[in-house]
């Protein structure tokens, strides 16, 4: 066994530290530390988060920040430690569910449109209108003409966003196979969570090849210099939610010396 450095046992021998030992049967010492180091660098990242909203909001900015990925990828996890302590007043998380039948028939982009931030705001889309990229022609929700209308648009959409103020960034959030069954497993069989999952869901791994040729469809014809896509390996929840907000901070030109 690897000799405990002196920093490192202080941490285990902390209160969280011991709480995690207390907490979990199986914790060993190696996991511990990992979450400890997650929890010390997410708190130094979210201090910076502050700094960025703060800001967007003194330089009256736009900014839209995207999460896709395939189901299961950890786009809310990831949401939600980005927004744990920013001012609720000044961002919106954005969830929309299966469009009315009003929303039905306006143009596709419209009700995206109503949930764009003001001057001074942010916008986090847990999906977006990539919906129609990737989601609906697998299973079925739109037209094969309607998906066509969506990829000829969507470009020019974005670029009318970006030339009209929007800072626009979009990430995807990509998983193997074999951990998107697994966190499924995980989801169906806990009493707080099994909730989540929806019947799209329960297709989503027999329909993986389809998300594939969907999604690489999508990076294809989206993955422009004006608005780029930023792929975030996801299999480790940790870690990506590290990498998303670190990529977040150095996307956006917020300047921290003058926003403390």
């Amino acid at each position: 066994m690897t000799p405990i450095s002196s920093k490192n046992l202080k941490k285990l021998n902390s209160k969280r530290g011991l709480k995690l030992f207390l907490k979990e049967d199986d914790m060993t010492v190696n996991k511990a530390l990992r979450i400890l180091n997650y929890e010390s660098k997410l708190k130094k990242l979210q201090e910076e988060l502050i700094k960025l909203q703060q800001w967007v909001e003194t330089e009256g900015e736009k900014l839209v920040v995207i999460f896709e990925g395939r189901d299961a990828a950890g786009k809310g996890g990831a949401i939600r430690r980005i927004t744990q302590h920013l001012n609720p007043r000044e961002f919106n998380v954005v969830a929309l569910p299966k469009p009315t039948p009003e929303e039905q028939g306006q143009w596709y982009f419209q009700r995206y449109i109503k949930n764009l931030p003001r001057s001074g705001q942010i916008t986090f889309f847990d999906r977006s209108w990539y919906n129609r990229a990737v989601v609906e022609p697998v299973n079925g929700f739109c037209t094969p003409e309607e998906y066509t209308i969506f990829m000829g648009q969507v470009n020019n959409f974005e670029t009318m966003l970006v030339e009209s103020g929007v800072r626009l960034v979009k990430f995807y959030f990509s998983i193997s196979k074999d951990e998107q069954a697994r966190r499924f497993r995980d989801i169906k069989s806990s009493p707080v969570k099994k909730w989540k999952f929806s019947p799209v869901d329960q297709t989503a791994l027999e329909r993986w090849d389809d998300y594939t040729q969907y999604k690489q469809k999508m990076f294809e014809q989206t993955d422009t210099a004006l608005a780029p896509w930023i792929v975030i390996k996801a299999n480790r929840k940790m870690r990506a939610r590290v990498e998303v907000i670190q990529k977040l901070l150095n996307i956006v030109p917020y300047n921290a010396a003058t926003s403390s």
